[in-house]
């Protein structure tokens, strides 16, 4: 917990930096505290920590998240509304201001949101299964089809980062390391794919070299 702590803390003073406006530190003191609710599951204590939170992106990013959590959309909404307000370039208040749109039936608003992240975001493989499934309800298939075909593709392509970590970690004597790493690489991929298959050989060879 004080390591994910220190690292929210590391974040914030970079956002801080990054800003031209001056940043209220109180501000920053509620954000820290209700992320640590939040990551206690307590969204309820977060959401209402940071109920009048108007101009930290952070912060109104964190209670968006809170309050879309215990299903109150219609705060959610405002809140992801105002943390794009504020950084129009935000990833992550637009995903789930599009998760709020689904829930809510409003379906030609969900489509244009949708087209626009993937137009910023082709990689991002949560946002691919997301629009994927969006795809079924529409019945086009066909188009679930080509976005999962897509994150498909990501998803092998991080599994040979992994891949190639793991050989490194194992070169450098980090055998627990690199036997995590395969294990983590595996899961992303069909058993039967060649990456697989090149992963299941490392294995064995680290397996074997332990013995």
């Amino acid at each position: 917990m004080k390591i994910v702590f220190s690292l929210n803390v590391f974040l914030i003073a970079v956002f801080i930096m990054s800003c031209g406006e001056k940043t209220d530190m109180q501000s920053v003191s509620l954000y820290l505290n209700a992320n640590e609710l939040f990551s206690q599951g307590d969204f309820q204590g977060a959401a209402e920590l940071l109920s009048r939170e108007n101009s930290f992106p952070p912060a109104l990013i964190l209670r968006a998240k809170a309050q879309y959590f215990i299903n109150d959309l219609e705060k959610a909404e405002i809140s992801c509304r105002q943390a794009i307000k504020y950084r129009p370039s935000a990833f992550e208040p637009k995903l789930y201001l599009a998760r709020i749109l689904k829930e809510k039936g409003e379906r030609e608003n969900l489509k244009e949101l949708i087209e626009s992240l993937l137009s910023d975001n082709p990689q991002n493989i949560p946002l691919l299964r997301f629009a994927a499934n969006n795809f079924i309800d529409d019945g086009n298939i066909a188009g679930a089809i080509s976005l999962l075909d897509q994150a498909a593709q990501f998803s092998a392509e991080s599994a040979l980062v992994l891949l190639d970590r793991a050989r490194i970690h194992w070169i450098a004597g980090s055998k627990n390391e690199a036997l995590e790493d395969l294990s983590r690489a595996r899961a992303m991929l069909p058993w039967d794919s060649h990456v697989s298959r090149s992963i299941a050989q490392l294995e064995k060879r680290i397996m074997e070299a332990q013995q």
